[in-house]
């Protein structure tokens, strides 16, 4: 299936979940933030969320700094 992440078309099996997402970009150690179709998947919740055709995934790495 076909999924946009982070405005950029990816292929992903069917069941791929938000927190494999995140695995693949290699942020699986960063706090990350993730927002499926504009709705916010908290991070207890990404590992079952599994991802649609057509789905849109925006993930976003928390920096600190100042």
């Amino acid at each position: 299936m076909q999924v946009t992440v982070n405005g950029n078309p990816m292929d992903l099996p069917e069941g791929a979940t938000v927190r494999q997402v995140i695995e693949r970009l290699g942020l699986a150690k960063a706090a990350c933030a993730a927002e499926v179709n504009k709705s916010l998947v908290p991070r207890r919740e990404q590992e079952k969320h599994t991802l649609a055709q057509g789905d849109t995934l925006e993930v976003v790495s928390l920096v600190g700094g100042g």
